[in-house]
């Protein structure tokens, strides 16, 4: 399939009896780019627009999220992985490029964790699942009893009210400016109910009152080797960016890559350096393969800790 490079187009399928949206612009090489939490495959729009020349660019709603159907169910890092497997099962697309923003992040590494036979290469950006740190507006939207405050946070007015007040700041060149911006445009599609349920189980499903309690530092050894690309925004205030130096120094020959212009949301505050990013990172490194076959041996490449050493049970 040959699709418009000038046109990010929205496709429906159907998985599993759920309506499933996602879009998909260019030819070439498939890059799979991963919303965060309340984004939305219509996000990536700027980022995707600027590959499509190169790459057929896939971007899915997911579940809960964007347009897609909001279900009773799953909304783990490992079920949201198995979801695009899916979707590009039903594509026939073997192999990608995944990469993740935010939550996206944590299930681009869940993908290549479960998946890594269709896996080409990782790209994590102000990705979650490297640290416990969090905003308190993410820790506190997981505390018991939080809907209706979410519910609250939506409004439009409010949004609308917080939008003027970062515009102001940014005019007057505080920084802060930034910030509420990007909080607003955090809030804003939770002004459907559905997307308010599915949120709230999705953020409970990775995020506590003492922050992110779903890590993946300790599997970052699986990655040495494998081309991997860590981008962070410098003004980010909702997951620290020491959180991308920490994972880049624990995964050899990784990249890192921080946008100034960047908070939380690179994709819309810095959509060009982000994909030049990407593009540069895809085109200067090779696919990597790892065959079922092959994966024991990724596992044991890192020697066991005196405590950890394979004993026989007893």
């Amino acid at each position: 399939m040959t699709l418009d490079p000038l046109e990010f187009v929205p496709w429906e399928t159907e998985l599993h009896g759920h309506r499933v949206i996602y879009r998909m612009a260019g030819s070439g090489p498939p890059v799979v780019l991963i919303h965060g939490m309340v984004n939305s495959s219509r996000h990536w729009e700027q980022v995707a627009l600027r590959l499509a020349d190169e790459h057929t660019v896939i971007a899915p709603d997911l579940i809960g999220h964007g347009d897609s159907a909001v279900v009773r169910g799953d909304y783990s890092l490992g079920a949201h992985a198995s979801s695009i497997r899916d979707l590009l099962a039903a594509l026939d697309v073997e192999r990608a490029t995944i990469v993740g923003h935010s939550l996206g992040g944590g299930i681009a590494m869940q993908f290549f964790y479960q998946f890594p036979q269709r896996t080409e290469r990782l790209a994590l950006v102000s990705s979650g699942g490297l640290g416990r740190e969090v905003s308190p507006l993410l820790r506190g939207a997981a505390l018991p009893g939080a809907g209706a405050g979410v519910w609250a946070a939506a409004h439009p007015r409010l949004l609308a009210a917080l939008w003027a007040l970062g515009e102001r700041a940014q005019r007057g060149g505080r920084g802060i400016g930034v910030y509420l911006q990007a909080v607003a445009r955090a809030l804003r599609p939770l002004q459907r109910p559905g997307a308010r349920r599915a949120f709230l189980k999705t953020l409970r499903s990775v995020i506590d009152a003492r922050g992110q309690h779903v890590s993946a530092r300790d599997r970052l050894y699986l990655l040495t080797g494998f081309p991997t690309l860590i981008v962070w925004g410098e003004r980010d205030n909702t997951i620290p960016l020491a959180h991308g130096r920490a994972a880049h120094e624990a995964i050899p020959e990784s990249r890192f890559v921080t946008l100034p212009k960047a908070a939380h949301f690179p994709h819309l505050e810095d959509p060009e350096g982000l994909a030049d990013a990407l593009r540069e990172f895809v085109a200067s490194t090779e696919p990597g393969r790892i065959d079922d076959a092959d994966w024991g041996d990724v596992i044991a490449a890192r020697p066991p800790r005196p405590t950890e050493r394979s004993r026989p049970a007893t």
